[in-house]
């Protein structure tokens, strides 16, 4: 059965993809077969043709990118069998300069019957939905984050200053009510900008609102919770790192899921030389922010506050003791890493890596429907 494979690389675009095909048996030839429009109609079609040609298995690949997991789940929803791979995971030549639409294709279709690629992770469309309402908020925040920046930066060049000590409290924001600018352009500018901040804390609140809904209706819901017994680890940042990651249990040992967090130190070793540099920052790059953020918590003693009992409540206990160990050690880990002299981000990215250990240890005692 094995020799009647044909491998099909797919280079997919916004409106086009690009087909080439190739044979089992390393001897067979790698050739183009045509370019088709990007709907999934086109691509029924060419299923078709192969088929009545006597290509009854079809194996396909594409590259994840803006087009989503469409092909791949049209393809998976009709029996057939469909990989999707990252970019920076297939091989190349340093020298082949080339990238043609026509070269991808067929380099994809060489490459899975070689068997020399690794497919990513698909989430389910659940899960998806999940991920999608996360990053809507992280983008909302961003949003926030520079609006407010203009604001300071406008205010700035003017003379004002805000002698408060916190920033964007309710006494900041009668602060700059009461401010008057010199023309009255300038301070329709200003209204403009407050209202903008305004606008993105309001969409932050909505969508924080929103995820406080749709988790608990999740399939991965009691994942969510158990990793919140984990001091720093909110709502948001559970449910980011759940719906980025799915179910942690794919991963076979923590050491995998901090290679693939890209929280590992990078590693140039040539015969008796050994050159370790900074974190890979491969992966998840969503994962990893709201990791690094919750690891500045465990500058602080270990303690379990009313906030992080409340969190912990109706948790297994072994959840609870895993959650406890985890912040015994982080704590101390912490406090070792400042006396040898460690700059503060350098500690912080140590304790988000081992943070993700324990969330998987945590996620391995939980059951998931």
């Amino acid at each position: 059965m094995k020799e009647s494979i044909t491998y099909v690389g797919l280079d997919v675009h916004k409106d086009s993809i690009v087909i080439a095909l190739a044979d089992h048996g390393r001897g067979g030839d790698v050739r183009r077969y045509g370019s088709i429009d990007g709907s999934v109609c086109a691509l029924d079609s060419v299923i078709r043709k192969l088929q009545s040609r006597g290509r009854r298995h079809l194996e396909f690949v594409y590259e994840a990118g803006p087009c989503g997991y469409e092909i791949y789940r049209h393809l998976t929803a009709k029996g057939l069998s469909c990989i999707v791979v990252a970019p920076s995971r297939i091989p190349r030549a340093r020298a082949d300069r080339i990238k043609t639409d026509r070269r991808d294709a067929e380099q994809l279709a060489r490459l899975l019957r070689a068997g020399d690629l690794t497919p990513i992770y698909v989430p389910s469309e659940e899960d998806e939905a999940i991920r999608d309402l996360t990053r809507a908020r992280e983008d909302a925040k961003a949003a926030e984050t520079k609006a407010r920046q203009r604001l300071n930066a406008f205010l700035l060049r003017h003379g004002f200053r805000y002698s408060g000590k916190k920033h964007w409290s309710r006494m900041h924001l009668r602060w700059m009510s009461d401010i008057a600018m010199g023309h009255p352009a300038q301070q329709l500018v200003l209204e403009e900008y407050i209202d903008a901040v305004r606008c993105c804390s309001e969409r932050v609140e909505r969508l924080t609102e929103q995820i406080g809904v749709f988790v608990p209706q999740w399939r991965m819901a009691p994942v969510v919770e158990a990793v919140q017994a984990l001091r720093g680890v909110s709502l948001i940042t559970a449910a980011t790192s759940v719906s980025e990651l799915g179910d942690l249990s794919r991963f076979d040992n923590p050491q995998e899921l901090m290679g693939f967090l890209g929280l590992v130190p990078s590693e140039h070793t040539s015969g008796n030389q050994v050159r370790r540099g900074g974190i890979t920052k491969t992966g998840n790059g969503h994962v990893r922010r709201v990791l690094v953020e919750a690891a500045w918590a465990y500058r602080f003693p270990a303690r379990v506050s009313r906030t992080l009992l409340r969190r912990q409540e109706h948790l297994p206990r072994q959840v609870r003791e895993t959650a406890w160990k985890a912040q015994v050690r982080l704590c101390a880990r912490y406090r070792a890493l400042a006396a040898r002299g460690k700059p503060n981000q350098v500690i912080a990215t140590a304790i988000a890596r081992e943070l993700s250990a324990f969330m998987w240890a945590i996620a391995k005692q939980v059951p998931v429907n």
